[in-house]
């Protein structure tokens, strides 16, 4: 593999990781908008029995966590094919 091909490989990680990142705060600054508005409310049952799940609202994180994971790989990948080319 061309070392131009392995450094593609390695920034398309960088951006995986830098995606996942900006995924994990939003997840979390959407996550505690949501528990704040709720929270500010007298009927707060939906919110101290977590019923019905919203699904949604982890979206973002667990997408984040899964973009850090590709990152790394293709890092590690992109790292690999230039030291044995």
């Amino acid at each position: 593999m061309p070392e131009s091909d392995a450094f593609i490989m390695i920034w398309v990680g960088v951006g995986f990781i830098v995606l996942g990142v900006v995924g994990l705060l939003l997840g979390r600054r959407e996550e505690k908008g949501y528990y704040n508005s709720l929270s500010s409310r007298r009927d707060v049952r939906e919110y101290l029995e977590h019923s019905p799940r919203r699904p949604g609202i982890g979206a973002l994180k667990v997408g984040g966590r899964i973009a850090i994971a590709v990152g790394v790989i293709l890092i590690a990948l992109g790292s690999a094919f230039l030291l044995r080319g």
